[in-house]
This record gives C-alpha cells, sequence and structure tokens, in this order.
C-alpha cells in the first residue's frame, strides 16, 4: 500500500520522528523501509469498542488466527515490554486528571505484524467524543513523551500472558504493581489457536528476554488443561494469577 503521509522532526528531539499516515495504521508494513535506523514504532489511534466505553488503552499488535485487521495471519508483532509498563505508569499517574476514562492494557490483535522492530498501539476511545478530547489526548501525549524520554532500561521479568478477556484487569494490575513487564497477550477467544508454534513467537518476538508464562487461571475455559500442557512443552516457568 502507497502511503500518503507528512513527517515531522524537532530539533529538541531529533531522535524522535512524528509520522502522519493518511491511511489505515493496521497495515504499515513498509516502516522499516522508511525508518530503518528506528529503535521502535509507537502508533498513536482511535480506539473503538462496542461498549462505547472511554478508555485509555495500549497493546502490542498480532493475529492469532486470521488477519482480518492487518498484518499475516499467526504472526505477532516484536514487543517491548519495559516501554508499555512505562506508559501505563505514566499514564496511570494521571487518572485523576482523566477521571472519565478506563486506563487498560487490550490483548494481542491487529497488524502490522511484520515489523522488524517494537510496536505498540497507543489509543484514545470509543467514541468520536473521546477522540476530540484534548485534554485527553494532552494527558496520553505528556505519559507518552515522559516514557520515551527516559533512560531505556529492560523490565526486572518479562512474561507472556494467557487467558481473560480483552480487557485483562488482572494482567493490568500486575504491569502496575509488580515488576513485571508482559510480551503478547492472548485472551481467551484466541486461546483454541495457539499452538507450540505460537507460544514460541510470544516468546521470541520481544526485544527482552522472556521468562515466564503469566496464565490467568480462572480465564483459560476448556483449553486449560491444552495451553498449561504446550507451556510445560515448550519449558517455560508458569506462574498462575
Amino acid at each position: 500500500m502507497k502511503d500518503t503521509n507528512s513527517t515531522f522532526c524537532s530539533s529538541n528531539y531529533p531522535n524522535i520522528v512524528l509520522h502522519i499516515s493518511e491511511n489505515s495504521l493496521l497495515y504499515l508494513d513498509n516502516l522499516d523501509e522508511l525508518y530503518p535506523n528506528t529503535s521502535c514504532f509507537i502508533f498513536l489511534s482511535q480506539h473503538r469498542s462496542k461498549a462505547n466505553i472511554p478508555a485509555l488503552t495500549c497493546h502490542s499488535t498480532g493475529n492469532f488466527s486470521k488477519n482480518n485487521f492487518g498484518g499475516k495471519e499467526r504472526e505477532l508483532g516484536v514487543c517491548y515490554p519495559w516501554l508499555q509498563k512505562q506508559y501505563l505508569i505514566e499514564l496511570n499517574n494521571h487518572k485523576d486528571s482523566v477521571p472519565k476514562y478506563d486506563i487498560i492494557i487490550e490483548a494481542t490483535h491487529h497488524g502490522p505484524t511484520s515489523l522488524k522492530k517494537p510496536t505498540l498501539f497507543i489509543e484514545i476511545g470509543s467514541t468520536e467524543k473521546q477522540w476530540k478530547d484534548e485534554n485527553a489526548a494532552h494527558i496520553v501525549c505528556r505519559s507518552l513523551f515522559k516514557a520515551i524520554t527516559k533512560r531505556n532500561e529492560f523490565c526486572e521479568k518479562v512474561a507472556i500472558a494467557l487467558g481473560g478477556n480483552h480487557y485483562p484487569t488482572k494482567f493490568n494490575k500486575l504491569l502496575l504493581e509488580s515488576e513485571f513487564g508482559l510480551g503478547s497477550i492472548a485472551a481467551k477467544h484466541d486461546l483454541p489457536y495457539l499452538d507450540n508454534f505460537l507460544i514460541e513467537q510470544m516468546i521470541s518476538r520481544n526485544i527482552e528476554e522472556v521468562t515466564f508464562a503469566m496464565v490467568d487461571s480462572k480465564g483459560l475455559g476448556k483449553e486449560k488443561s491444552r495451553i498449561l500442557s504446550i507451556l510445560d512443552d515448550v519449558g517455560i516457568e508458569v506462574i498462575r494469577i
């Protein structure tokens, strides 16, 4: 897809480039070519949900099955657990400034999935009213800017996460209250598609070492025994929450 875009740079922050696209962000698989020296791609996007609940969200990209919304089938994007964690912490520090919004991570979904560098979606939702909310946009940008201008580090511990719904409150709490960062998150509705190939992608498609699998024990449904068997076969330490 040919991208109609504009690019802006700041003399004060030469390492940060703002790319504005008129095309769907879900299909921007050519950014590696446009920005070969970048360390991370952060997408600022609208968020939509059927419930229309005001929400400030973030998530990694990837498709556990079909690619109905960009990317490739059965392919996961590269995660940056530390950056996601720092953004969520900064955003949560300003929650009193956006009292009507849920601050929550989402499970891994949609494209682009093939970018070689870490990818993080940061979204404001869920209706046009929230998309035009300048205060919410200000808080999002302020939190993100503070996160990306920190000295880059890694999380003390990193886990993949499995189970729960699309807005995994248990894993959200984990990011805010523990030393853990999270890579890909497979929600309950994606568990039937998981196999060794995808679990190994969840582990490897990170710039930080993944050494744990965080499992929502009550959120695995009928896939529980099969998923635990795969994790045992892969040989990763499992933590149940």
